[in-house]
């Protein structure tokens, strides 16, 4: 099992220049996320969410404010924190096993210890038996849980989700939103997850942070006091999403103010730049 990492952001602000404009992204974000902790992030499109993620896994480090794993301040990517993207970016060529290892490349283990390992998160995963499948033979959801072992195989302090499952249909969305809380009690590491999904994110989450548009700030963070597993259909549940629900109607009542014209046709999200994660 891993150790489990505390997040502290404190008055965290990002911006970009954009056609020499400063573009504003992050306007003093503080949060603190407790060692073992599962936090949702929700937010319409452009609250950056997704930046927010970008600058705690090390990707982005142009910000004001702190950034503080363990008390420690974030600079650059680390193998303490693992990420999962919406895609599952496992290389064509390798097999699950083969994939899952690559984490451990140049990891202090010996090649033993390494297919034990990869043996472990496998199992924990539920892909026994596919060890030697590639991932053209895989369904989406098995692709996902390839690319969730491979970010485990290191044991990180902190697993950081981008909208691991948006693209994948509902039935196995929900399927693997089950799984995905299974592996999170089993290892007991901290998880943020990125969302547009609010009944995913009451589903899994001791807390949701909402997030409002332009610049994102944190609008609401909403505790989430039920035990697991979790009724979708409960008046508990239903209560919960709907107060998060409710936060969104704000937005399409007072919508943000757009950007300026000339930068609408320039950036819809400011790209992140092109840097390696270790996973």
């Amino acid at each position: 099992m891993a150790h489990a990492g505390t997040l502290s952001i404190q008055h965290l602000s990002k911006q970009y220049t954009v056609a020499g404009e400063p573009l504003p992204v992050l306007e003093d974000i503080s949060l603190s996320i407790e060692p073992g902790q599962f936090v949702s992030i929700v937010g319409t499109s452009g609250c950056g969410k997704s930046t927010l993620l970008r600058l705690v896994v090390g990707l982005e480090e142009d910000y004001r404010g702190e950034l503080l794993l363990d008390g420690r301040r974030i600079a650059g990517t680390s193998l303490d924190r693992g990420i999962v993207f919406q895609e599952h970016r496992l290389f064509p060529w390798l097999t699950v096993r083969e994939n899952i290892a690559l984490g451990l490349l140049n990891a202090d283990m010996t090649e033993g210890q390494k297919r034990f390992a990869v043996r472990d998160l496998i199992e924990l995963v539920g892909l026994a038996g596919f060890e030697t499948a590639h991932p053209h033979q895989l369904s989406g959801g098995m692709a996902q849980r390839v690319a969730i072992a491979r970010a485990l195989v290191n044991k990180p302090e902190i697993l950081l989700l981008d909208e691991p499952f948006g693209a994948l249909d509902a039935m196995t969305r929900a399927h693997l939103q089950t799984e995905l809380q299974r592996i999170w009690q089993a290892e007991g590491i901290t998880m943020i997850l990125v969302t547009h999904d609010v009944e995913e994110a009451v589903f899994l989450s001791d807390r949701v942070v909402v997030m409002e548009p332009r610049p994102g700030r944190i609008r609401r963070v909403v505790p989430v006091d039920l035990p697991h597993p979790r009724e979708r259909v409960s008046p508990a549940f239903v209560r919960i999403k709907d107060s998060v629900m409710r936060e969104f109607a704000l937005d399409s009542a007072r919508p943000a103010a757009p950007p300026p014209l000339h930068l609408i046709e320039t950036v819809a999200e400011a790209p992140p730049p092109a840097r390696r994660v270790a996973v």
